[in-house]
């Protein structure tokens, strides 16, 4: 590998581009070739990347064409598993777009294979890397609020955006919204509590959106609200609250802490972590900054920017992933369970899915 990290997007709709607007801003990294069978996605990334840049239609010839080093995998979600069944035929590094894949089986195998991948296997979990969830992460894990109890984690936002193929309207393309959208955040409640869930249960139901649309004579059936009870093996009880029609919320992301001695919050894109003591009680707010240019490319509060920087240092460094492929697969198998206990109205044991 040359000092200047090539790298190939494979999917160039709105997350490919916005891996293409950070690597443009990283010092040592540059988009060589893309990807996608979408003309108007290619001529996308074209208007998007700096420099000269290979297209193809097929991701196969992307992989053998000797142009890139390593691979963002930015498909729609049901595409995943074909496409890294080719990528582990090379020994290019990748980032795979969460989901891993939709659904058990593929993701299984995605993670078997990455153990034995060459390169570097990493998948995209962008909200570890906002800095003010960096920032709020470390209290927690430094101890600010005693032995952790309790962990929420809200998103009030937007209904899904409308995409190439309309792909996204039906779970059978992605998983499912609490794959699609709630992998972060299962993710994240891992990465924070440090244990591994042992019960989900949940409740949820498409309430509001995309009722009125119809696609070749089918109705959308994504999930537009939930919540999820996650218990953890080490006694912490965590929550996902998910609304896919608040746009009038003041905050879009608030994650919440509490241990014996205090509570940790953090607020985006306020990008506030807000740190309460018990005895003698106070609450105190530290704003997190992020620079302009880095919060301008992308919608993730400068997390791409952040994310790609630990991955070029993965590869450069041969050191571990900070997200590996068997993290992707447990956000998505909690993500299914979450979905089985909605449809079976039942807690939904961790261990019904073997883990």
């Amino acid at each position: 590998m040359e000092d200047v990290i090539r790298y190939g997007i494979v999917g160039s709709g709105m997350m490919g581009i916005e891996h293409i607007m950070n690597i443009n801003i990283i010092p040592g990294a540059r988009v060589t070739a893309i990807a996608d069978p979408n003309e108007g996605s290619r001529e996308w990334a074209r208007a998007t990347a700096e420099g000269k840049i290979e297209e193809f239609s097929d991701h196969r010839d992307l992989l053998g064409s000797g142009a890139v080093d390593a691979v963002i995998v930015a498909t729609p979600n049901h595409i995943h598993a074909r496409i890294l069944d080719d990528i582990f035929e090379t020994p290019l590094h990748v980032l795979c777009e969460k989901p891993l894949c939709t659904t058990l089986e593929d993701a299984r195998t995605a993670a078997a294979k990455a153990k034995e991948h060459k390169g570097v296997f990493w998948v995209g979990m962008e909200y570890r890397y906002m800095p003010p969830v960096t920032r709020f992460v470390e209290e927690v894990h430094g101890g600010t609020a005693g032995k952790l109890r309790m962990f929420a984690i809200r998103e009030h936002r937007y209904p899904f955006l409308q995409k190439v193929g309309d792909w996204n309207r039906f779970s059978r393309n992605t998983g499912g919204t609490l794959v699609e959208k709630s992998c972060h955040y299962f993710d994240m409640m891992r990465h924070v509590v440090q244990a591994e869930p042992v019960r989900v249960y949940a409740s949820g139901g498409q309430d509001v959106n995309h009722l009125d649309e119809s696609y070749d004579g089918e109705t959308p059936d994504i999930l537009d609200n939930a919540f999820v009870v996650v218990d953890f093996a080490n006694g912490v009880r965590a929550m996902h609250d998910l609304c896919m029609f608040a746009e009038g919320s003041r905050n879009q992301e608030e994650m919440s802490a509490v241990g014996d001695t205090g509570k940790i919050e953090c607020l985006i894109p306020e990008g506030n972590v807000v740190i309460g003591k018990r005895q003698p009680k106070s609450v105190e707010t530290v704003h997190v900054p992020v620079r302009e240019e880095v919060l301008k490319a992308g919608f993730h509060h400068g997390a791409s920017y952040f994310q790609h920087q630990a991955f070029q240092r993965a590869i450069r460094e041969g050191s571990a992933p900070q997200v590996s492929a068997e993290d992707g697969l447990r956000a998505v198998a909690m993500g299914l369970a979450a979905h089985r206990s909605i449809e079976e109205g039942r807690p939904v044991l961790m261990s019904e899915l073997g883990l």
